[in-house]
């Protein structure tokens, strides 16, 4: 870290050394940015909220090119592409359940978005991205609870213009795009057309495996968009903007690989445990063959050795990830009437969304060999049935190259009229109306893409709710079906007064009364095809293939008395499909707001104190990796935020941004399993758990600096202390006996010895079929322990100096970025930690003279260094051969016990060295 910050020190001296040309006439200070942070135009040092905000302009010159980038200089921000998921100041989203939803509102010209791609797109197309860090509980209301991403387009000019951009990177990597606007024919009529071609053919993570790709940012995308402003009259005003995207990728956009996992693959399961390798088969893998040992008197293969060991950047996988955004149109428009001393301002907007992800199994890479012979085995509660397999020897052989695949369909629309002042007064007030509507279908399966399971169900399929006798099924149905839809809708009236009561004294005041309902179904059907839990927990509460020929068209499960909250019906099984469906319906509402003082003694001082009410409101957990069991149910969130902050110029030489906040932050939604017993040990469930009480609090710095002419720098640091406050009984997915040298289970482990029966079964983490959940779980004590992906302390630096020439200006730009450690869960364990990281970038611009020409020579990650852009995940890797498998002799019950070959962790990484140029023609 010491030689990098010596290397940007050095960088600036240097700059400074060789001086400014006695022709320079640039003064390069500080300019003013006109933000609408609060829905009308103000500087940003006007306004008394936290706010990092990247012109097009500024995007350029410290190379901001990806929603990643932008983090790296907002203090508090985190986002991980891996899973498109944003954090702000410790508050965000913690799951792809689209029932629940995300906690920083995103605004595409003043449009509601659930995805934070539209924030990653070229400074060619956006103007300006503001980052409101904070609770925007009245003038964005709709899941602002953590903050909102404010994201302005370039609009059309008054004049004909012209631009074309061309980039090329290493990795065989290319950016083309174009954008032209102007009058029309029409009178008041003005346009914009852009266009952007995004491709990459080499991959940063190479596939060992023979014959399958290399993988990480290998894309194709295209975006098209088109614009009309309308100038009807001296009253009237309107805009429109359509905007389509085609994504194409093998193994690249968000969703795709970009994640390290260091650890070896287990050496007796591929997809499911029970799943058994083939004696001696040799793997895929250019590592060689296999080993092969002998376990409980069976001879079996251990899987390939994982070249992510050795290399980060290096794994082996024989199912390739794919992302596609297909028929995806956003549109958006808003439309002014200028009365005399007020606007009335109605934006409507709305999105078609459909994506598409395909990966492997859980989105993690299991060894690449290509069959296992399963032994013909039946659990010993099946031994009475009328089965015929019961006899002892090999059984099928399955071919076990395993996919998943995850979609998003998703159709939005919002509505939002405000009526705002435009007096110049003491009093300014702003009220407004906000609509929005969406129906979604979440679908999501995983198969084993090249086994025939149909038309009859093989080895150790368990249909006991139909007497032991499985249904005829069509070839390669998918193991998992999820196939969730949902309706949402959510309305909000809103007001907010700002009263200079004094010439250097402003009150603000703020009101949003929120409605949102939600309603829909989870249709799902598993198949415990070759999969040992099955025995122990058959058809999870109803998913199952049922018997077609011994029930009738639907059969319901459950009492209406006892069905969980949110729940609106009873679980019925459809015998044609097999599918187990249940409908869901809920509403949640709130009054949310703001308070503040702000005092303004010269033009160039603001300092503000604030209160926030945030809020987000409560959803479901339903599909992706869920089945029909406990509730799904999770209340709304709320919380309670105090900041001061103080935003100062000094001249226009130096200026400071600082702010300090605390939260109460309540129920924060995670999805989690939790013991159902108050001692916290035994059955646990998995739930969307509402964690009590949370804590975030810290300090944030934003400064830019002109010590001399041409010379800027940049600082920002940021402290976050974002904890849970309380919370129990909560069961660690991967440690679940809390065995781990740091976990703080709720009961002793003398307790447990009594409640066990015996000190083993405490002191062992096990996979015992037979007993509920796969073994004994103890619940933990979170409290204090730090929320995902909020790393204590963040650091960015840039220094940028200009030389001003007479054939044009070059411009020499360094950036540090520093970013403490964090972890991916409310279990702060050494698995779900990543490090701490830093990072070099460094561009070099020239700009002619008539600002027609600019040539940007860029590399990033300079030193190729491991970053991580978010917490580890972890989870048990378990091979075994299940307990029931009979024996030598044929007696039920004998075989090789379970074995936990321990945790392992993935690590979300950054993208490795990259440079390239880039040309800007403008006409």
């Amino acid at each position: 870290m010491s030689s990098k910050l010596s290397l940007l020190a050095t960088s600036a001296v240097l700059a400074v050394s060789f001086g400014v040309p006695a022709y320079a006439q640039s003064g390069n200070t500080i300019e003013e940015l006109v933000v609408t942070a609060e829905k009308r135009e103000q500087s940003l040092q006007d306004v008394p909220v936290a706010i990092s905000a990247f012109t097009s302009e500024k995007r350029d010159l410290i190379g901001v090119n990806t929603i990643a980038d932008i983090t790296n200089f907002t203090p508090g921000l985190e986002y991980n592409a891996q899973n498109d998921r944003n954090t702000l100041r410790g508050v965000g989203r913690n799951t792809n359940v689209h029932a629940a939803d995300g906690s920083v509102a995103q605004y595409s010209d003043g449009v509601y978005t659930s995805s934070t791609v539209e924030a990653g797109k070229t400074p060619l197309f956006v103007d300006r991205v503001e980052v409101l860090r904070g609770p925007q509980g009245t003038l964005y209301g709709r899941n602002a609870i953590g903050g909102a991403i404010n994201i302005i387009s370039k609009r059309p000019t008054e004049e004909f213009y012209g631009e074309v951009r061309a980039k090329y990177e290493n990795y065989n990597h290319y950016v083309l795009e174009a954008a032209t606007s102007g009058p029309t024919m029409i009178e008041g009529v003005k346009f914009r057309l852009g266009a952007n071609w995004d491709r990459q053919t080499k991959g940063w993570f190479k596939n060992t495996v023979p014959g399958f790709p290399d993988e990480g940012n290998i894309i194709n995308t295209k975006y098209v968009e088109g614009q009309l402003q309308f100038d009807f009259n001296e009253n009237f005003e309107g805009w429109m903007k359509l905007g389509w995207f085609d994504w194409h990728n093998k193994g690249g956009g968000p969703g795709s690989r970009s994640f390290w996992t260091p650890f070896a693959f287990p050496d007796y399961e591929f997809a499911n445990p029970g799943l058994v390798p083939t004696p001696g088969y040799a793997c895929r893998a250019s590592t060689g063959v296999t080993n092969v040992v002998t376990v409980g008197g069976l001879t079996q293969a251990q899987a390939c050795a994982n070249p992510s060991l050795t290399d980060e950047r290096k794994f082996a996988s024989a199912v390739p990830y794919q992302v596609k955004l297909t028929g995806t149109m956003v549109f958006a428009s808003e439309w002014i009437y200028h009365a005399e001393n007020f606007d009335v301002k109605y934006v409507l907007g709305g999105t078609h969304y459909h994506y598409t992800l395909n990966t492997p199994p859980g989105g993690q890479d299991q060894a690449p060999i290509s069959s296992y012979t399963l032994p013909r085995v039946l659990p010993p509660a099946l031994t009475g049935l009328p089965n015929a397999l019961v006899s002892p020897g090999l059984g099928p052989t399955i071919k076990n190259r395993y996919a998943s695949k995850y979609e998003e369909v998703k159709n939005w629309i919002t509505h939002e009229v405000n009526i705002s002042s435009t007096g110049d007064g003491p009093l300014n007030w702003l009220v407004g109306a906000y609509y929005y509507d969406e129906d979604y279908k979440q679908p999501s399966s995983s198969s084993l893409f090249e086994q025939q399971i149909g038309p009859n169900f093989i080895s150790n399929a368990v249909c006991l709710q139909t007497g032991g006798v499985c249904p005829a099924l069509p070839p390669q149905v998918n193991i998992y079906d999820g196939r969730p839809e949902f309706d949402i809708q959510s309305k909000a009236v809103f007001g907010q007064i700002d009263w200079e009561f004094t010439e250097t004294w402003k009150m603000t005041l703020g009101l949003r009364y929120s409605d949102d309902h939600k309603s829909g179904k989870e249709s799902l059907r598993l198949l415990c095809f070759d999969v040992a839990t099955c025995a122990a927990a058959p058809e999870l509460a109803g998913n199952f293939v049922i018997d077609l020929t011994q029930l009738p068209t639907v059969v319901s499960y459950g009492t209406v008395g006892a069905l969980p909250e949110g729940v609106s019906s009873l679980t019925t099984v459809d015998r044609a499909t097999g599918f187990a469906t249940r409908h869901l319906d809920s509403s949640w509402d709130a009054v949310t707001g703001t308070a503040g003082l702000q005092w303004e003694p010269d033009s160039d001082t603001n300092a503000y104190f604030r209160y926030s009410r945030g809020y987000k409101a409560g959803g479901f957990r339903v599909g992706i990796d869920t089945v029909i069991g406990a509730s799904p149910y999770t209340d709304k969130e709320t919380s309670d935020a105090f900041e001061i902050g103080l935003k100062k110029n000094f001249g226009n030489r130096f200026q400071a941004n600082i702010s300090a906040f605390y939260y109460e932050y309540k129920n924060a939604q995670i999805p989690i399993t939790v013991a159902q017993t108050a001692g916290g040990l035994g059955q646990a469930q998995s739930i969307f758990y509402n964690i009590p009480e949370s804590i975030s609090q810290g300090i944030e710095f934003e400064t830019q600096w002109v010590p001399i002419d041409n010379l800027q720098i940049l600082f920002n640091y940021s402290y976050l202390d974002a904890h849970v406050k309380s919370s129990q009984g909560v069961v660690d997915p991967a440690d679940p006996a809390a065995l781990d040298v740091d976990a703080d289970p709720i009961i002793s482990h003398a307790q447990c010895v009594a409640a066990q029966g015996t000190a083993a079964a405490c002191s062992s983490d096990v996979f015992t079929i037979g007993i509920p959940n796969g073994g004994f779980q103890r619940g933990q004590d979170l409290s204090g322990q730090d929320l995902p992906n909020a790393p204590r302390n963040k650091v960015a630096v840039n220094a940028n100096y200009t030389w001003d020439m007479d054939a044009g200006s070059l411009i020499g730009s360094v950036s540090y970025i520093w970013r403490d450690k964090q972890y991916g869960s409310i279990f702060n364990r050494s698995y779900y930690k990543s490090p701490a990281w830093d990072q070099v970038d460094a561009r070099l611009i020239w700009k002619d003279r008539d600002d027609r020409f600019t040539l940007i020579a860029s590399v990033k990650n300079l030193f190729d260094d491991i970053g991580y852009t978010g917490g580890a995940s972890a989870g048990r890797r378990a091979g075994f051969v299940p307990g029931y498998v009979l024996g030598a002799a044929g007696a039920a019950g004998a075989g090789i016990a379970p074995v936990v070959q321990g945790i392992a962790s993935s690590y979300p990484i950054n993208p490795p060295r990259t440079y390239g140029v880039e040309l800007q023609y403008r006409f």
